[in-house]
């Protein structure tokens, strides 16, 4: 059986993205980053932050997000993507992600996936 040891609460990760239009909905006057893509942000960065620590034969999946998009960020601004896994329970995390503009929560929660098995 595999052990993911290196896998443990308080870890975090953060990357700074670029808003552009392929973030953008554009059925506003100002395009300005959609939900979904916040999400896919915030599902990224618990990605890249655990995949590395786990053996190249398993990935993670996400199967549950709660986030609140609680500000607009138009095209051209500059997002911090961060995480930080609370739990660990087996193969399943638990995440607190949060985006934000300088000072402005973009939107914030809770993120869970799973390690599974993988081969190409």
């Amino acid at each position: 059986m595999t052990t993911f040891d290196n896998v443990r609460p308080g870890l975090t990760a953060e990357r700074l993205v670029a808003v552009d239009e392929r973030f953008a909905v554009t059925h506003t006057k100002v395009p300005v980053l959609s939900t979904p893509m916040m999400i896919s942000l915030m599902e990224g960065v618990c990605k890249e932050l655990i995949q590395d620590l786990i053996p190249p034969d398993f990935i993670t999946v996400g199967y549950e997000v709660h986030v609140k998009h609680k500000a607009a960020v138009s095209v051209g601004s500059q997002v911090k993507v961060w995480c930080k896994l609370l739990e660990v329970e087996g193969r399943r995390l638990l995440f607190e992600v949060r985006v934000t503009e300088g000072d402005t929560v973009v939107g914030e929660g809770q993120h869970r996936r799973t390690i599974i098995p993988y081969s190409e």
